[in-house]
């Protein structure tokens, strides 16, 4: 089983990562991804993170550990 990373606004996909077959998610996988979440977005909705964004977690170890609440908060 794959897992995969999507994001997307009402204009559509604003980013979608894939794991390779075997790969694990852990927070710093998740925090890398989110670097390059905000990267998409600059890049495809300039100006779109000035405003509130609101990403949907559930509570998987990777979206509530330390590490991913401090990428958070800055």
């Amino acid at each position: 089983m794959r897992s995969e990373s999507n994001c997307w606004d009402a204009k559509g996909v604003i980013f979608l990562d894939i794991l390779q077959k075997g790969q694990c998610i852990n927070a710093a996988k998740y925090c890398s991804t989110l670097d390059r979440l905000r990267d998409a977005t600059h890049r495809k909705r300039p100006g779109l993170l000035r405003r509130a964004v609101v990403l949907l977690h559930d509570n998987a170890t990777p979206h509530s550990a330390n590490l991913t609440q401090q990428w958070l908060k800055r």
